[in-house]
């Protein structure tokens, strides 16, 4: 970490501004080697943190670009080091022959995600926040922004230092209980000791079960449009597109392969798949379809079953219903727009339907109406209506899995508690708990799982 980096920090693409970020020991001196301010006698490296200068920034060839020179010191940077940031006009040959005057100057080329990994070294972050900013820039959605922002402000590590210091405590009064018997300390009380064990139970319980719904609303959800034929699919299909994504006809059967499309419902990123209608067809290009469809529905992760609400359920319609017993999926009653609708389907369809779905909402989805309950049933079945904006939400399977095997520690305790074994087995267990915690927030984590979460990082970041 001796050594000074540099990279583009802004995206490969012509833009209005570009960045070129130096971070490092000689980050001002480099920086003052090819940057000149109009206004003499001070250079970079003399300025106050967090002052700005406009100038040129030049190489040997001479002025490249009108410059604004940013200074941060250490360690009040974002990577707790000297830094310097060179924003210029954002044209691709503008920020490489920058970054070329910087490295000859005197930087080395920065590594995927080393500004990051500096700021994690230099105790700025722990890694559930520098995990969170790749989160918070691939974040395509408003909910997603905020919960990795809250995760990037320390939301899980504050969860998680209380945590540690409930447990290192407990640990602390059982080891002077057990290696100091002659001076007569008192032991634990099995309530204090059970009181801890339930806060440090909570957390994590609370904590993992953010797990399933933070995924989807990162990456998005395989989902699938099912139904009988003309129940209006493919209708659907467009109207959450935007656009004529599927082929609509009156007729049955014009939908034969899968049409994908990814979509945003409300906080839901789905990752659509319109298919064929469900039925018993001779035709057999129809009859590949319907079987496709039928296999896309088990692998599916939630199910989009569309019913026609002008008339009862038939019996593709029921089969379409009890296949998706029992998996995420939401009932749409469709045609809404079509007067009566609601009093074309039978009570035994109605049970049927409730039986079979957590959900069920009626839409017109040609004219729109019932969308906005859609988005509401689409964020209730994954789970993302329950994540509140400030929540702490863990955000990778790595974190995941550290918290399991603290939860499986912390439950190991209260199985030895319970059985009544000695203070030493039960501390041997929190000590396992602790260590868990600390390879969640890196304290303990290994070179190898260090080196893994940064080389996913961009070199700018």
């Amino acid at each position: 970490m001796n050594s000074t980096i540099a990279a583009i920090s802004t995206a490969p693409a012509a833009a209005g501004i570009g960045v070129v970020r130096l971070s490092g020991p000689e980050a001002l001196v480099v920086a003052d080697r090819i940057f000149r301010s109009p206004r003499k006698g001070q250079s970079l490296k003399e300025l106050p943190g967090y002052t700005a200068r406009f100038g040129h920034v030049y190489d040997r060839e001479g002025d490249i670009d009108e410059c604004v020179a940013l200074v941060f010191h250490a360690p009040h940077s974002y990577t707790g080091e000297n830094m310097a940031e060179l924003s210029c006009h954002g044209g691709l040959y503008l920020l490489k022959r920058v970054l070329r005057a910087a490295l000859e100057a005197g930087a080395r080329p920065a590594g995927p995600g080393e500004f990051t990994r500096r700021a994690f070294v230099n105790g700025k972050i722990d890694l559930t926040r520098a995990e969170a900013v790749m989160d918070l820039i691939a974040a395509d959605g408003r909910l997603a922004a905020k919960t990795a922002l809250a995760a990037r402000e320390g939301a899980i590590f504050q969860k998680l230092r209380r945590l540690k210091e409930d447990l290192a405590g407990v640990c602390a009064g059982i080891a002077a209980y057990v290696d100091y018997p002659d001076d007569d300390i008192p032991e634990l009380a099995p309530d204090e000791l059970q009181a801890a064990l339930d806060r440090s139970e909570a957390i994590l319980t609370a904590l993992l079960s953010t797990f399933d719904a933070g995924r989807i609303l990162r990456e998005g959800i395989d989902t699938v449009i099912a139904g009988s034929p003309n129940v209006g699919k493919s209708t659907l299909m467009n109207l959450l597109a935007g656009c004529e994504r599927s082929i609509v006809t009156s007729a049955a059967g014009t939908t034969r392969d899968i049409v994908e499309e990814t979509v945003r419902v409300g906080d839901v990123k789905l990752r659509l798949s319109d298919t064929a209608g469900i039925r018993d067809t001779d035709n057999e290009a129809e009859a590949i379809g319907v079987d496709r469809a039928r296999k896309r529905m088990e692998s599916a992760l939630l199910l989009l079953c569309v019913f026609d609400g002008t008339r009862p359920l038939d019996e593709n319609d029921r089969a379409v219903a009890r296949a998706a017993a029992g998996k995420t999926a939401i009932a749409l009653i469709n045609k809404a727009d079509v007067t009566g609708s609601e009093d074309r389907l039978t009570e035994e369809d109605r049970v049927l339907l409730q039986d079979c779905f957590s959900r069920i909402v009626a839409l017109s989805a040609l004219e729109g109406s019932g969308r906005r309950e859609l988005e509401q049933a689409v964020q209730d079945v994954t789970g993302v209506e329950r994540l509140a904006e400030a929540d702490a939400v863990l955000a990778t399977e790595r974190q995941r899995q550290c918290a399991e095997t603290c939860l499986a520690c912390i439950q190991e305790a209260r199985q030895a508690l319970e059985a009544g074994l000695t203070l030493d087995v039960i501390g041997a267990s929190l000590d396992g708990a602790i260590a868990a915690v600390g390879q969640l927030t890196g304290e303990t984590a290994t070179e190898a799982v260090v080196n893994e979460i940064f080389a996913r990082f961009c070199v700018g970041k």
